[in-house]
């Protein structure tokens, strides 16, 4: 059967975000479309120039770590080994050393010198207790602490499958030991690490399996603290919560209120709403009622490309036209 919620009401508050202001960032850049914050509460996204970050006072184009590179995926990493980030590229990860400056260490990882099973890294996701997730155009890779797990998924996971459905997303669960993945075209593959410090895999969310889910096409992952799993498709999003593969899955789309079926980014604020970038606009779900923002109400695009919250509770939006920032009932624009 398939599972929707009852028709929620969807509201526009333009007094609120109109207020907003706009701010000239200085920088020429236009699609930003990856997004972490940092132990300092510093934002820092990969544009089309390369890494740009904002420390709440100055935005900054950080050339000489960045130019040249072929940029996909950026993700901050507190763990006790020390500070630093994870970035994907299309030559193989780098990892780099927090604080940023011209002299800051870091490391390449490539097929040469790691168990990554592709050099075109596509996506990278930091769990707890040290481990990092790598999405590459042939399967996924993982580094705990100073190894490399072994990979064990290839019967259920063969790296044709990712070659023929990119991956497109990736999320952890809450203590970091298992992964999400979206795929273009085959829905979610799940993975773990094992007992014997290995990958393996686990069945797939998918509309064949069957799952209630709008669509295969699977951009975007979030898990809640309460480990409800959010996907968001071009057909609209679903969540799904507890550990039955088969039920307690709703599915949301335009007629339930959503601004935009084709969800790209899905985050959560502080105080436990839901926000789902979508290429028509956001989306913020409270658990019954969606408030929705487009141009009209102070974005700078409609086409949201990632969003996240810092510390101080504000949300980040990054589009194909600037940032975004939502904080206290004002949006603000960076350009």
């Amino acid at each position: 059967m398939f599972i929707k919620k009852s028709l929620i009401t969807c509201l526009y508050f333009s007094l609120l975000v109109l207020s907003g202001n706009a701010n000239d960032t200085g920088i020429p850049a236009k699609k930003y479309y990856s997004v972490t914050v940092d132990n300092n509460n510093c934002i820092w996204f990969l544009t089309e120039l390369g890494i740009v970050s904002f420390n709440g006072q100055k935005w900054t184009l950080h050339n000489n770590i960045s130019q040249g590179k072929d940029l996909k995926d950026i993700a901050f990493d507190a763990s006790l080994e020390g500070t630093g980030f994870w970035i994907a590229t299309g030559s193989g990860v780098t990892s780099l050393k927090s604080p940023v400056t011209e002299g800051s260490g870091s490391s390449s990882y490539t097929t040469d010198n790691a168990a990554i099973l592709s050099n075109s890294v596509l996506k990278i996701v930091v769990g707890k207790n040290n481990l990092k997730w790598i999405g590459s155009a042939k399967g996924i890779a993982a580094y705990s602490g100073t190894k490399w797990l072994d990979i064990s998924y290839d019967d259920l996971y063969p790296s044709v499958i990712f070659e023929e459905y990119p991956i497109t997303s990736m999320a952890t669960n809450l203590t970091g030991d298992s992964l999400y993945v979206g795929t273009k075209g085959a829905g979610i593959a799940r993975v773990f690490k094992n007992d014997v410090d290995g990958i393996s895999g686990a069945s797939v969310y998918a509309q064949w399996g069957p799952i209630i889910i709008p669509s295969d096409n699977v951009y975007s992952v979030y898990i809640e603290k309460n480990g409800t799993k959010w996907f968001g498709t071009d057909m609209g999003a679903a969540s799904h919560y507890g550990n039955n593969t088969l039920e307690n899955w709703v599915v949301y789309t335009k007629e339930e209120g959503l601004v935009n079926d084709f969800v790209q980014a899905i985050g959560a604020d502080q105080k436990g709403n839901l926000w789902f970038g979508t290429q028509g606009g956001i989306s913020v779900f409270d658990g019954k009622t969606f408030t929705n923002y487009t141009t009209e109400n102070g974005l700078n695009s409609n086409n949201i490309l990632c969003l996240a919250t810092d510390s101080k509770g504000v949300v980040w939006i990054g589009t194909d036209n600037g940032v975004n920032s939502f904080s206290n009932g004002t949006c603000n624009s960076y350009k």
